[in-house]
């Protein structure tokens, strides 16, 4: 099953959209949560970071191609250009939804499990639903922070890892390159004044 959620950088979910069969595209989620209902709002002047997944666009801001990424990356060896800075960073915030997954996985197993549960998928997507506002309350109550910490260890020895690719030329593309370029050579000009002095 294919489930597209945004969260915050607390790791509350903000959007969850459960229920899509495993094979579709997730371009082709994304414009569901865009167009239904209830459906996800990208404020104003703002983007969500998105994986390699998705298309480059003023919303939803990916990461440079072909450029270093992952955090264990630039454990030896620190950012050597703006896109590389930019990707660092990327990783870093976006690395939360990763988090609040495996944090989900490990507090209800069933999930991460490899066995095929007997429900229909709207119950499963109910499920998925149900443990996405459960996720969210214990983190205001009861964050577990032992559980956190397994879950970042797993992310740092690269045991969760998402990189799908896609590319797109269109005018929202390229307003997102330009988005994107803009915030990694003011990152890359402020990381340099910082390093001068």
């Amino acid at each position: 099953m294919n489930n597209l959620v945004a969260c915050s950088f607390d790791m509350k979910f903000t959007y969850v959209l459960a229920g899509w069969e495993g094979s579709a595209h997730d371009s082709t989620v994304l414009q569901d949560a865009l167009h239904r209902d209830d459906k996800l709002k990208v404020p104003r002047g703002r983007y969500y970071l998105a994986d390699a997944g998705y298309a480059l666009s003023p919303s939803f801001l990916t990461p440079y191609r072909a450029t270093r990424y992952h955090l264990k990356e630039y454990s030896s060896r620190p950012p050597e250009n703006s896109k590389e800075l930019y990707n660092l960073r990327h990783s870093s915030l976006r690395n939360v939804v990763e988090r609040c997954i495996g944090v989900v996985k490990k507090r209800f197993p069933i999930i991460a499990s490899g066995n095929e549960p007997s429900y229909d998928e709207d119950t499963v997507s109910d499920i998925f639903f149900a443990y996405c506002m459960l996720h969210n309350f214990l983190m205001g109550v009861d964050p577990d922070k032992r559980l956190i910490a397994e879950v970042d260890n797993e992310l740092m020895l690269g045991e969760i890892e998402s990189n799908r690719t896609i590319v797109s030329r269109s005018e929202n593309y390229r307003e997102g390159e330009r988005i994107r370029d803009s915030i990694a050579l003011r990152m890359w000009s402020d990381y340099n004044q910082r390093d001068a002095s």
